[in-house]
C-alpha cells in the first residue's frame, strides 16, 4: 500500500469515526441541545433596536417617512418601504443615511406615475419589478425599469405577498377576502383562497382582513384584524382556522404578520406596541420585542405596523407613530 492509498485510509477512518460520534450526540442530546429545532424555537432578540430607516421625525425629505406601513428586504439587506402619506416608495440601501424614490412621489394622484396611499410593496424576484399596493386608487400597479402597468384594476387591496410557485395573493379588506392570481396572468377575477363569505367571525369569513403571509404549502395566514385573531388557511380549504389570538385582550388589531419554516406566527399586536409569537399548537402567545409602552425610545413602538426577517433571522419593524423602520437583532 503506497503513501497516498494511506493517507486516504486514515482520513476515511476519521470521518467515520465523527460522523458516529455526532450521530450519538445527536440522539442522546436533551431537546435544547445543539442538534434540537428548539434552539430556532427558543430565538430572542435584542430588546434595543437599531434604526434603520427614518428616524428624523415626520416629513417629505428623504431621511424621512410620514406613515411608513410595510417593508420588504432583498438579500443585499436594501429595505424599500411603503411611504403611505408621502405617496410613494422609498429603497434604502444597506447602511444608507437616506431613502431614493423608486415609485410615486409625484403628487397624490391617479395618474400612470401616480400613486394614492400605497400601503405595502413586494418585489418579483423574478424580473426585479416592484409590485404595489395602491390602496386609495383601489388597484395593483407594477413598475419596472421606470415603467407602471396597471395588473388588477377596481379591488380595495392594502397588503400583498408571492409564492414560490409565481403566485400573487391580494387582500380586499371591503368585500373581506383574499384572492389569488398566477402571476402574468390577470385577465380573470382571480380565486378566493381565503374568506370571501362576507363579513364575521365564523371559520369561514374574516373580518377587516390585512396583512397576509404564504408557507411553502400554499396555506394562507391572513390577519383578521376586527377578529383580534390570524387564521390558516389550507390549500383549497372552505374555511380557515385560529392560529393566533381570538381570545379577548390577546390582540388588540393585529397587523404585520410572518411565519418562520418551524411554523411559529409572528404578528404586530398594534394597539399593545409590542410584536408577538405563538408557537405552533399553543393557545397563548409570547412578547418577542416591545411591549414597554407607547414611545421613541430604542425598546419602544408606537402604533407598529409591517414586520420582515432578513437572512440571519434579525427582525425589522415598521414603527410608524414614530415614522422609522427598527431592526431587533437576534441574539446567536
Amino acid at each position: 500500500m503506497n503513501t497516498f492509498n494511506i493517507y486516504c485510509y486514515v482520513v476515511l477512518i476519521i470521518l467515520s469515526i465523527t460522523v458516529q460520534i455526532k450521530c450519538e450526540i445527536c440522539e442522546n442530546t436533551s431537546e435544547d441541545g445543539p442538534c434540537s429545532t428548539n434552539n430556532k424555537i427558543g430565538h430572542k432578540w435584542k430588546q434595543h433596536a437599531i434604526t434603520v430607516a427614518g428616524g428624523n421625525g415626520k416629513g417629505q425629505k428623504l431621511n424621512q417617512f410620514n406613515g411608513p406601513s410595510a417593508i420588504f428586504i432583498d438579500q443585499k439587506k436594501n429595505i424599500f418601504i411603503a411611504d403611505v402619506h408621502n405617496h410613494r416608495i422609498v429603497e434604502w440601501k444597506h447602511d444608507a443615511k437616506k431613502g431614493q424614490i423608486i415609485a410615486g412621489g409625484n403628487g397624490k394622484g391617479d395618474r400612470i406615475d401616480q400613486l394614492d396611499r400605497p400601503t405595502d410593496v413586494i418585489i418579483d424576484r423574478q424580473n426585479h419589478s416592484i409590485i404595489i399596493a395602491d390602496r386609495d386608487n383601489r388597484r395593483v400597479i407594477q413598475w419596472m425599469n421606470e415603467k407602471q402597468k396597471i395588473l388588477i384594476h377596481n379591488i380595495d387591496c392594502s397588503r400583498l405577498a408571492i409564492d414560490k410557485y409565481g403566485f400573487l395573493y391580494v387582500n380586499d379588506y371591503k368585500k373581506n377576502e383574499v384572492r389569488r392570481w398566477k402571476m402574468g396572468e390577470y385577465n380573470n377575477e382571480g380565486v378566493v383562497v381565503a374568506g370571501g363569505h362576507g363579513q364575521g367571525d365564523q371559520l369561514n369569513q374574516l373580518h377587516y382582513p390585512t396583512f397576509i403571509f404564504v408557507d411553502e404549502d400554499q396555506s394562507v395566514y391572513v390577519t383578521d384584524r376586527n377578529n383580534r385573531r390570524v387564521m390558516k388557511w389550507r390549500k383549497d380549504a372552505k374555511e380557515g382556522t385560529i392560529v393566533a389570538g381570538g381570545k379577548l385582550n390577546e390582540l388588540s388589531l393585529p397587523a404585520g404578520l410572518i411565519v418562520d419554516d418551524l411554523g411559529q406566527i409572528y404578528v404586530v399586536d398594534f394597539d399593545h406596541n409590542r410584536v408577538m409569537r405563538w408557537r405552533e399548537g399553543k393557545e397563548k402567545g409570547e412578547i418577542v420585542v416591545g411591549g414597554n409602552g407607547e414611545g421613541d425610545q430604542s425598546n419602544q413602538l408606537n402604533g407598529a405596523s409591517g414586520l420582515f426577517f432578513d437572512d440571519e433571522e434579525n427582525l425589522y419593524v415598521v414603527d410608524d407613530g414614530n415614522d422609522r423602520v427598527q431592526k431587533f437583532e437576534i441574539i446567536l
